[in-house]
């Protein structure tokens, strides 16, 4: 495996967050279109009203998938330069066996050490069961502080049986967390 096939070519100048690129969800679900997107999607212009930020278009990694292994991929390397120049990200996944999917795993990868140095980060995750409600505490959120993303809030856990009632569970979430998340930003 070569250098280029794991190290994402971002500048060094993008590694800084630009707030102008405001709240930009992404989807680790395999599956295009799916609900996880949606909850995603939720959360994120939530965010971004609370914080009178603008809401970035989605990068879905499902459309990018085959992109993730090949030795060029400009969507994928595009994808990263635009998560990592984010202000704030919602990091969202299904639960798979327990943890985050393989595919987010994968594209989070190609990041370098600190590549997400000065983002805040929200986990996100969906899970079909409600034993599954830590995954995002304890799987997903040392792997953004790994990469130096800040993550100053809880996860999000959605149930599938809440998926119906998004923007009360969104807005209890943000009742709770909106505070804290904001400072987050600000820091």
């Amino acid at each position: 495996m070569t250098t280029s096939a794991v190290t994402p070519s971002v500048p060094p100048s993008v590694s800084a967050p630009d707030p102008s690129r405001g709240v930009l969800p992404v989807v680790g679900n395999p599956r295009p279109g799916s609900r996880t997107r949606l909850a995603a999607e939720a959360l994120a212009q939530a965010i971004a009203d609370r914080l009178g930020s603008p809401l970035a278009p989605t990068i879905d990694l499902a459309d990018l998938a085959p992109e993730v292994f090949a030795p060029v991929r400009p969507g994928v390397d595009d994808a990263l330069r635009r998560l990592s120049s984010a202000q704030v990200a919602v990091i969202a996944t299904p639960v798979y066996k327990a943890s985050y999917t393989g595919l987010l795993k994968s594209f989070l990868d190609l990041y370098g050490s600190d590549g997400l140095r000065g983002l805040v980060a929200v986990p996100l995750v969906v899970s079909g069961n409600p034993a599954h409600a830590l995954a995002g505490e304890v799987h997903l959120r040392p792997l953004l502080v790994e990469l130096g993303a800040s993550v100053p809030t809880r996860a999000l856990a959605l149930t599938e049986s809440q998926l119906g009632a998004l923007d009360s569970v969104v807005g209890a979430w943000l009742d709770q967390h909106g505070d804290v998340l904001a400072a987050g930003v600000r820091a």
